[in-house]
This record gives structure tokens, C-alpha cells and sequence, in this order.
């Protein structure tokens, strides 16, 4: 426990003093910053018809030019996963620090465990310090201070955001173990991405499109129609990952979903061919988004596993 430790601190460190981490913290801190200025503008616009949730407008509401902070973040999680995740070994095989790392009373486990719990704790200070911001601005700015619910579904919401830069971070050092160059890790971890994220909700439209089109199609065709779609795109982490935190932070109605790509779009979400219409409690909520957050966090637990396996069956030789 002491080694894991050890290595946490140590890549801890190396994160918080990277550029890296600056670039990513300062894309997150002005797309949520720019985010919340639209949200801003439009609650006051529309401050007559708001009723309950109010300070969950901040993060859902979106404009003409700009998106929502949950659709930010929907695309800027993975690539922080995957950056974090990508170079965790291979790097240090290829620069010779791992034998030397290795031939110190450090265990392969402490070093690959304390890379990815450094790598979650990273990701929890960046998603967690820019929530903290925006609702500081927007209990500034709109004088409305947050319920308890309110408090309870951010912090909800942060947690589905690292499980899901989790799944990344795995997923990324999984590559990271096989491949021997950083260069093939990183690009194929974003070419997984670019995958799950935007052709996949493509070919789910076009399978169901094929299967049950929807030219003169009656209602129970639509709803199969879109049954099948969203069976299909359900394949992708990040549809997953939408699903949960609209239903989290949307509690409404569910008027407004993010789809794969991760632009806004409104329809009516079905639920075994019914509306939502009335708001769900936050019990009812977390009873929704518990069958996607239990698949994010197995394929997270997965693609850790799997790298952790081979790390660990892998031949490391003195340079």
C-alpha cells in the first residue's frame, strides 16, 4: 500500500506540472465558462417561466452559437481520459525508467495502480473544480441558491464524469501496456472515440431506418424505429454517459437529450411509449441512470483489468 502511494503522490505531481494538464484545464475552465455566460443569459431571459431545478439550468442550458456545459462535457471527458491514460507505460518502457523503476522495492501492481488512481484523481479536481465555479457564478449571478436535491445531483453527475473519464483512462492504458509506441496508443484510443461518438449513432439511424423505415410510418412503428436505434447506439459509452446525466441534471420532463455527437437536440423521450411528464425525484432518477452507470463502470473495471493482466505477464528487461 505504501508503493501505491508512493506512485500516486509521484504522478500526481507529474500530472498538476504538465502542460498537458494546463492546456485541458484551460479548454474545460473556458468552454464551462463560456457555457454558463449563455446559460446566464438565457435564464434571465426566460426567468418568468422557470419554476423548479433553477440552478440546474446552468449546467443544461445552451444557446444558438454555444452548447450546453453538459454537451462540453460529453466531448471533452474522453480526450482527458485518453491523455492521461495513453503514455501511463509504454513511455516509460520506451525511455528505460521502468527496469529502474522496477528494480526499487515498487511492485508492477503499486506502479500501474497508482498511475490510474493518480489519473482518476486528476480527472475528479478538474471536473469538480469547474462544477465548484459555475455554481459559484451562477449563485452570484441569479441569487438563487441550490437545493439539497440540487447539491445531491452534482455531486451525482461529477461521479458519472469520472467513472466515464475512467473508462477512457482504461481503455487508453490498456493500449498504453500493449503497444510499444505512445504515437499507436494514443490513436488508436481516438479512433475508438471517434467511433463510438460519431459513426455509431450514424449506422444505429441507418440499421433502424432499414429495419422499420418511418416514410408513412404509424406511431408504434416510430417508437419501434427508435427502440432499435437507441438499442444500437447504446453500444457506445457516451451514449450512455448522455442518457445518465440528462436524466440527472433534466429532471423536467426529458424534453432535451444529447445525442452521440453531442450537440442539443429536443424530442420526446420515450419510455416504454410514454412521455415523462412530470418531474422525477432524485431517487427516481439514480433508479433511471443505474443500469448505464453499472455498464460504464464495468467496462471501466474491464478495460483496467485486462491492462493490469498483461502488465503484469509481461517480460521487462534491463536497459
Amino acid at each position: 500500500m505504501r508503493s501505491v502511494l508512493t506512485v500516486f503522490r509521484k504522478e500526481l505531481s507529474d500530472h498538476f506540472c504538465s502542460n498537458k494538464f494546463l492546456v485541458l484545464l484551460a479548454l474545460i475552465y473556458v468552454s464551462g465558462l463560456s457555457s454558463t455566460y449563455v446559460a446566464l443569459t438565457n435564464i434571465r431571459e426566460a426567468a418568468s417561466s422557470l419554476d423548479k431545478h433553477v440552478f440546474l439550468y446552468l449546467f443544461t442550458t445552451g444557446g444558438d452559437v454555444l452548447p450546453s456545459f453538459i454537451t462540453f462535457i460529453n466531448f471533452f471527458i474522453p480526450i482527458i481520459g485518453i491523455i492521461f491514460g495513453f503514455d501511463a507505460i509504454n513511455s516509460e518502457r520506451n525511455s528505460g525508467n521502468l527496469s529502474r523503476i522496477l528494480s526499487q522495492p515498487i511492485y508492477r501492481d503499486s506502479l500501474i495502480n497508482g498511475k490510474f488512481l493518480a489519473g482518476i484523481a486528476t480527472l475528479f479536481i478538474i471536473i469538480s473544480s469547474i462544477v465548484i465555479i459555475i455554481s459559484g457564478i451562477g449563485l452570484v449571478a441569479i441569487g438563487v441558491p441550490p437545493t439539497s436535491e440540487e447539491i445531491l445531483r452534482l455531486f451525482f453527475f461529477v461521479f458519472i464524469c469520472v467513472i466515464y473519464g475512467g473508462f477512457w483512462m482504461g481503455l487508453s492504458m490498456l493500449f498504453s501496456v500493449i503497444m510499444e509506441k505512445p504515437t499507436a496508443s494514443i490513436l488508436t484510443s481516438i479512433s475508438i472515440w471517434i467511433f463510438l461518438m460519431f459513426f455509431l449513432p450514424i449506422i444505429a439511424n441507418a440499421i433502424a431506418s432499414a429495419i422499420v423505415p418511418l416514410d408513412g410510418a404509424s406511431t408504434a412503428d416510430q417508437i419501434r424505429n427508435y427502440s432499435i436505434e437507441t438499442a444500437i447506439s447504446r453500444i457506445s459509452p457516451a451514449t450512455l454517459f448522455s442518457e445518465a446525466i440528462v436524466v440527472l441534471l433534466v429532471p423536467t420532463g426529458g424534453n432535451i437529450f444529447i445525442n452521440a455527437v453531442g450537440y442539443l437536440q429536443s424530442y420526446e423521450l420515450l419510455q416504454s411509449g410514454k412521455m415523462l411528464l412530470s418531474p422525477l425525484s432524485l431517487g427516481q432518477s439514480l433508479i433511471q441512470v443505474w443500469p448505464q452507470l453499472v455498464v460504464i463502470i464495468a467496462l471501466a473495471i474491464v478495460c483496467f483489468a485486462a491492462s493490469y493482466i498483461i502488465f503484469m505477464r509481461q517480460e521487462i528487461r534491463a536497459t
